[in-house]
């Protein structure tokens, strides 16, 4: 699939690259609703496990927010139910993992898009920034939050001076988790992805959930957890992997409410959603009929002393 955003399969892993290279991969109306898409398909079929995004060619990762549609008074989007993904992603409410595969320099709205990707890998040549200081703005993509990132001082650094840093000093600063050389940044984002598609998908979707809620909300996580320690750990998956002892788990593809995981954060869904997506996003264990926890350590310990007779 070609156009704003080409999507590409890669076993397990969907590659959704923005696809604007003669406007620096500029986030317009249509490359908006392309992620916003991507983003619902992905979650939609049981056979993803993971997202990478990326950008064409060696100019940018993404240049952030068309100006010039933004000028001429178009509306980022259009209706706000074709841009749930888009803000699912942007808020770190996507259920899959998103790794976010920096080809070239990324700023303002483009940085922001990287930002909200769980793993980031960058090219040694690549510069990161929130310049909407520079035009009057203020980095309303998520931007503003920096500080959850990176220290207080340094996060008002980079917002108030609007300046750019470098691929290096990003790493130092823990905001990329790789820096590779340009033409080894996809074959890197694709390792990490193919690595945690390796893992259950519903323990996959918990932990993602309940690190990132760790940092926002520890209460909620808190109850959070307890909540999903019941359905996950009750789980195919889960039962598969205390009894493969000297063999690889078979984890399975999730399908549909009674196995995929979820991303949210306590939040109603938006309006507009994907039905399916909405059924990827939750997690098992709130329909009625699971085990509770101690039928479920009971099953575990029956299961683990099968296995050593």
């Amino acid at each position: 699939m070609t156009g704003e955003l080409a999507r590409e399969r890669r076993g397990s892993v969907l590659v959704a690259r923005l696809n604007r290279p003669e406007a620096r991969n500029a986030l317009n109306g249509a490359l908006i609703r392309g992620i916003s898409a991507a983003i619902v398909d992905a979650e939609a079929d049981p056979e993803i496990r993971a997202v990478v995004i990326t950008g064409t060619g060696d100019r940018a990762f993404c240049a952030g927010m068309d100006l010039r549609e933004f000028a001429s008074g178009g509306q980022a989007g259009g209706d706000p139910g074709s841009m749930e993904g888009f803000l699912r992603l942007i808020e770190g409410e996507v259920c899959l993992p998103v790794i976010g595969a920096a080809n070239a320099t990324a700023v303002a709205g483009g940085f922001e898009l990287l930002l909200a990707c769980d793993i980031i890998v960058a090219s040694s040549q690549a510069q990161f920034g929130l310049p909407e200081v520079k035009r009057g703005l203020f980095a309303a993509g998520g931007g503003t939050s920096l500080g959850l990132r990176v220290p207080l001082g340094i996060a008002l650094e980079i917002t108030l001076t609007g300046d750019s840093i470098d691929a290096q000093r990003a790493y130092a600063l823990g905001l990329v988790n790789s820096v590779v050389e340009p033409d080894e940044v996809l074959p890197t984002a694709l390792a990490f992805a193919e690595r945690i598609a390796a893992n259950g998908p519903l323990g996959v979707a918990a932990t993602k959930e309940l690190v990132r809620l760790g940092v926002t909300d520890h209460a909620r996580a808190r109850e959070r957890r307890r909540e999903l320690q019941q359905s996950v750990f009750g789980s195919r998956d889960a039962k598969e992997g205390a009894l493969a002892r000297r063999r690889l788990p078979r984890l399975r593809p999730a399908r549909g409410r009674a196995d995929r995981g979820t991303a949210r954060t306590g939040r109603g869904a938006r309006s507009g959603a994907h039905p399916g997506a909405r059924r990827r996003r939750e997690l098992p264990g709130r329909a009625a009929g699971r085990q509770p926890v101690p039928a479920q350590r009971a099953a575990s310990v029956r299961a683990r002393q099968r296995v050593r007779r």
